[in-house]
């Protein structure tokens, strides 16, 4: 059957998304794989809707400290030798994706894995707004201010029990600070799947505005320090500006 696959989706009133992301990962051709939805005590319709799919294997709602948390909670609670998270307004772009994701992990010797992404539409999920194309892993990239898409970012279960789950700390940059710790401080083994497996609506916490911005950019400043590693004079400001090019090849 091949390696269980560990999905982890922090919800918190999502009603108006999470039954999308919810059919990405029912759809799923691939069958061994684990849904588990943390919520943040929606008072909403979330948690009527997550109860509709009988693929969801593990739900808890309480309180938590923002979705990081959420999401390290999700990894506590996992029980798949690979862990994927799927934010509650985000999608699989197809029925395939965790088909090709554990045929990668079987077929190569890897810890990780990352992808595409498309940001798309709010509404429609099919307009594309920007493409992020990850390119092929150097850890040095990250010095030229690149990083993966995190909601395409595979890895297995033992990197979290070795080197351990997101900061809290950070508010926004904590999927970053992690990739960093990861990839580059701890050279895991990582490939790159060239397809676009998640699309991503657009308005996320760190990019809605200037303002958020500016705060992410001072955290992934922290997330080098927090790592012991010392960036180029030009990494940080480079990093948002790379995305400038994911709106002209879309």
């Amino acid at each position: 059957m091949g390696s269980k696959i560990s999905i982890i989706t922090a919800t918190y009133n999502s009603s108006a998304t999470v039954r999308d992301t919810l059919e990405s990962v029912k759809c799923q051709t691939y069958k061994s794989v684990e849904h588990i939805i943390v919520d943040g005590l929606s008072t909403d319709l979330t948690l009527d809707i997550v109860r509709h799919f009988p693929h969801v294997h593990k739900i808890i709602s309480e309180k938590d400290k923002g979705i990081y948390d959420a999401m390290n909670k999700g990894i506590a609670m996992c029980s798949g030798d690979i862990i994927g998270i799927l934010n509650s307004d985000d999608i699989y772009a197809n029925s395939h994706v965790l088909e090709k994701v554990a045929a990668a992990f079987e077929s190569e010797s890897i810890d990780a894995l990352y992808a595409d992404l498309f940001y798309v539409d709010h509404a429609d999920t099919d307009k594309v707004i920007r493409y992020w194309k990850s390119g092929k892993f150097q850890p040095k990239s990250f010095y030229y201010g690149w990083m993966p898409p995190h909601p395409t970012f595979f890895v297995r279960k033992k990197l979290y029990d070795q080197f351990g789950g997101f900061n809290l700390s950070l508010r926004s940059s904590a999927d970053y600070e992690l990739m960093l710790r990861f990839l580059l401080k701890n050279n895991v083994p990582a490939t790159y799947l060239p397809e676009t497996i998640v699309k991503m609506r657009v308005g996320g916490m760190s990019n809605h505005n200037l303002a958020n911005r500016f705060k992410a950019n001072r955290e992934d400043r922290i997330a080098w320090q927090l790592n012991g590693l010392e960036p180029y004079f030009f990494t940080i400001p480079l990093k948002p500006l790379r995305k400038l090019g994911q709106y002209i090849f879309k």
